[in-house]
């Protein structure tokens, strides 16, 4: 067998061009360590596809937040109100806005998606007939989406640098803060999106009934603690609210009760957490039955 170097097995096509293609042992271990990587990666090709509508929303989306509020409601708040929690209402509101805005992201990207993943384009079921297991389908899209996440948070936050939104020299932290938030709506999501094998009123219900409401009544406009209390449980269920809190910490140094940063950073997390394992669950039942 003519050996390989270590450095060429990085370059799969390039081999197979050459008539040298990396042996289908080392492919298949390779698939086995590695394959939540390979379909992120598959992932984030097609995501090139419609990559000008995506950063057109990203940049378009934020842009018209933070115009609105800075210009239109902040200078009314502002002028009747004087600053809310302390700071301009711009400051308190934007870093609510990127967290709400990426948790509303994600509710895009893991309903449709992952339908169609199983049924329409169906591109779960050519990687699982290799090494590549479902567990590791089910990571490497939401690993994929969560670079979008990022990407999203990083361009709102370096709109608000240019609003004048942000108080601290931290307020860098929005960017995983937001990042987090959505991908602890983001996991639970995908693993009830993966017991789904026909299109029906669910995803509209999520739309309208979790996904609005979160946006709405999560102290993304104003304190959870001014809304009447047979509504703050949205909040405190949300991970909008979670994040949302972080997310000021981060942006101007709110003053939260002593332990409540750990309580919404471990609550994020374990949403995560349990979210990433029913996804591996429901991945492995769906495409091994």
């Amino acid at each position: 067998m003519t050996e390989i170097a270590p450095g060429a097995l990085t370059d799969s096509n390039r081999l197979a061009y050459t008539g040298r293609a990396t042996p289908p042992a080392v492919q298949s271990a390779s698939a086995r360590r590695f394959g939540w990587w390979y379909f992120a990666e598959h992932m984030l090709r097609q995501m090139r596809g419609y990559g000008w509508p995506v950063l057109v929303y990203d940049v378009g989306q934020p842009l018209l937040y933070l115009f609105a509020m800075g210009v239109g409601l902040g200078a009314v708040v502002d002028a009747n109100a004087g600053a809310v929690d302390g700071v301009p209402y711009l400051t308190f509101v934007a870093p609510a806005l990127l967290v709400s805005t990426a948790v509303m992201t994600a509710a895009g990207e893991m309903t449709y998606p992952v339908m169609s993943g199983f049924k329409w384009q169906r591109i779960y079921y050519g990687p699982v007939a290799s090494p590549i297991s479902p567990g590791q389908i089910a990571l490497g899209h939401i690993l994929a989406v969560s670079f979008r996440f990022v990407a999203q948070a990083t361009v709102f936050w370096g709109l608000m640098q240019l609003f004048g939104a942000s108080r601290s020299g931290w307020s860098w932290l929005v960017i995983p803060i937001g990042a987090l938030s959505a991908l602890a709506f983001a996991a639970p999501l995908q693993a009830y999106a993966a017991t789904l094998k026909d299109e029906g009123f669910q995803f509209s219900f999520i739309q309208r009934f979790i996904v609005m409401p979160m946006f709405l009544f999560a102290g993304t406009f104003f304190e959870l603690s001014s809304m009447p209390i047979y509504l703050r449980w949205i909040g405190w269920l949300s991970p909008v609210w979670h994040g949302t809190e972080l997310a000021r910490v981060a942006n101007y140094g709110r003053d939260l009760a002593p332990g409540m940063t750990l309580v919404h950073l471990g609550y994020l997390l374990a949403l995560l957490t349990v979210g990433l394992l029913l996804a591996n669950r429901n991945y492995r039942r769906r495409l091994t039955e």
